[in-house]
């Protein structure tokens, strides 16, 4: 059940006043600075996996300390896992955060709250499917 012209209406009031009243709190909780953070530990992690494979040759190279090799494999092990995780969780390109103009949101945000929309409405009905049983 979507929400009504007047529920979108008054949605879009509190969006706005919430702005007006404290724009830094509302601009931290667009998570606009979630991509850069995302990019940034990206950037490391792969910085972390080329220290690795350094270990790794060195270990490889210098007789008996074979334990920088199993030391450089674990780090680049650690930093595959990282860039893989933080690729994940990476906003895509064209999604931004939905902000408080009412009639300029590209079709990307509208998909994105619908979907989020979606799922409120579907843990409403079953909490009230709970209810009434």
């Amino acid at each position: 059940m979507p929400l009504s012209e007047h529920e979108q209406r008054m949605l879009e009031q509190m969006e706005r006043a919430l702005y007006a009243e404290d724009p830094k709190f509302a601009t931290a909780l667009e998570g606009s600075g979630l991509r850069t953070y995302t990019r940034r530990r990206v950037y490391q992690a792969v910085a972390g996996i080329v220290v690795g494979i350094a270990l790794l040759m060195t270990g490889v190279i210098v007789p008996n300390v074979l334990w920088i090799s199993v030391v450089g494999f674990l780090v680049m092990l650690g930093c595959t896992v990282l860039v893989v995780t933080g690729w994940r969780k990476a906003p895509k390109p064209g999604e931004q955060p939905v902000s408080g103009s009412a009639g300029s949101s590209p079709h990307g945000q509208n998909r994105q709250r619908r979907s989020m929309m979606t799922r409120i409405e579907e843990r409403w009905q079953r909490r009230r499917d709970e209810q009434g049983q």
